[in-house]
């Protein structure tokens, strides 16, 4: 049962978490079951290099500053990548953008188990990023058109819980492999393990049906020969949504980046904790990480995307303070990493139906790429600056820094959109 508040705007009457999934149909269950693992193992693959970074810099004697440009570079490439597959999205169909950018970033991250020095590894990672930009773009656009209107916060926002989990896939992978070879070796075996996501494009290929309210948008593109121009976003009315969606964006990756990136390295420098020994407290980041997705998808249905922007985004400027500035002893700090990924992560649930909301529907692709993305991409400098600020002051502060500084333009930058809650999707709009 859903009540329709006006023209195009549909609200649930069951605002319960799991009334989404029970009211799927075939189709929308394997979607979303499709989504939520590329999403999963796009985590995995991205949180490699972090974990992994410690090591790569004593056995290259790479300084902090070049380390996180290593990262900064494969979320800039991201950038790019993202803005492309969802140009692609809206010319050759989100199911098969899906499966060429999948293969990608798989691929590369295979490359990189096997390079020789720190530079290579540099343009390996950086290559990777096209693909990982890419995946979550046409994900985020099929997952967003493919569930109902009144299940799409939820739907979307459980999709995204999946980084958490690829997440923990990663850091379990890590102990696993650390605890049973030299570093040397272990770190290789790592990225290796990043060319499994190619394996769910069989499962696209067989199962994954495109939208139909796409299917119906290019159809008509096709008959009257109205293609939409890569750079239609920055026209017209479009122009304004793009401006504060991208800084919407940009606040809640450079926030999100600051912390997750540097967090482990945190943990065993200025903590003093060796690399297994940390993986019970990073459990507890993920842990909160995790349960913030799935609360942060009911949220986005029952209070709205914006509202979610808004709560959380002032909770993680208050977590990141704690953690970060206030001395507090090991188990405390351990304690507060629930809250930390909580806040720090939750966020994302609601931000792949509200760029989908944003939106019409020929332009979809491109906008929603093309902003989250700008986002990542600008976010992107944040590894890099926080790391390069590290050589003059602690890692804590620098941080800190960044990351308050992102919370607060997101904060600002979602407070001038509208709420986009309930939107209907139609070909004509």
């Amino acid at each position: 049962m859903t009540t329709e508040a006006s023209n195009n705007v549909v609200l649930p009457d069951d605002t319960s978490l799991l009334a989404f999934y029970r009211d799927m149909n075939v189709p929308e269950r394997r979607t979303f079951w499709a989504c939520a693992t590329g999403w999963a193992l796009d985590g995995m693959d991205f949180m490699i290099y972090p974990l992994v970074v410690g090591t790569i810099i004593a056995m290259w004697h790479v300084d902090a500053g070049m380390a996180g440009l290593a990262g900064t570079t494969t979320l800039l490439a991201s950038a790019v990548g993202g803005w492309i597959a969802g140009y692609m999205c809206d010319r050759i169909g989100r199911v098969l953008t899906l499966q060429i950018t999948i293969i990608w970033f798989a691929v590369f991250s295979l490359v990189c188990a096997f390079v020789q020095n720190f530079e290579q590894l540099l343009i390996a990672r950086t290559i990777l990023g096209l693909g990982f930009g890419g995946e979550w773009a046409a994900g985020a656009v099929l997952i967003g058109e493919t569930i109902r209107p009144q299940y799409r916060g939820r739907a979307v926002g459980s999709v995204q819980s999946g980084w958490a989990v690829g997440w923990g896939l990663a850091v379990l992978t890590q102990a696993l492999l650390f605890s049973i070879m030299p570093a040397e070796q272990a770190w290789r075996w790592m990225f290796a393990v990043g060319v499994v996501p190619a394996l769910l494009v069989f499962y696209l290929r067989r199962y994954v049906e495109e939208p139909a309210v796409a299917v119906e948008t290019r159809a008509r593109q096709k008959a009257t020969g109205d293609r939409p121009a890569i750079w239609e976003i920055f026209s017209g009315p479009m122009l304004k949504t793009t401006i504060l969606a991208s800084l919407v964006t940009t606040g809640c990756q450079g926030g999100y980046y600051a912390v997750t990136f540097w967090v482990p390295r945190f943990l065993t420098t200025e903590r003093h904790l060796s690399i297994v020994s940390s993986t019970g407290y990073l459990a507890a980041l993920i842990i909160g990480s995790f349960i913030g997705y799935l609360v942060g998808a009911w949220l986005a249905d029952r209070i709205g995307r914006r509202n979610l922007f808004l709560i959380f985004s002032l909770g993680a400027i208050a977590l990141v303070l704690l953690y970060t500035q206030v001395e507090f002893t090991n188990q405390v700090l351990w304690i507060l990493g629930f809250p930390l990924g909580f806040f720090a992560s939750g966020y994302f649930s609601g931000m792949g139906a509200f760029l989908t909301e944003l939106y019409p529907t020929r332009l979809r692709g491109s906008g929603q790429g093309f902003c989250y993305n700008f986002g990542r991409g600008i976010g992107a400098l944040f590894p890099f600056l926080v790391g390069y600020l590290s050589e003059t002051t602690t890692l804590a502060n620098a941080i800190a820094i960044f990351a308050v500084g992102a919370y607060v333009l997101f904060f600002v930058a979602a407070y001038a959109l509208p709420e986009t809650r309930g939107r209907v999707l139609t070909a004509g709009a």
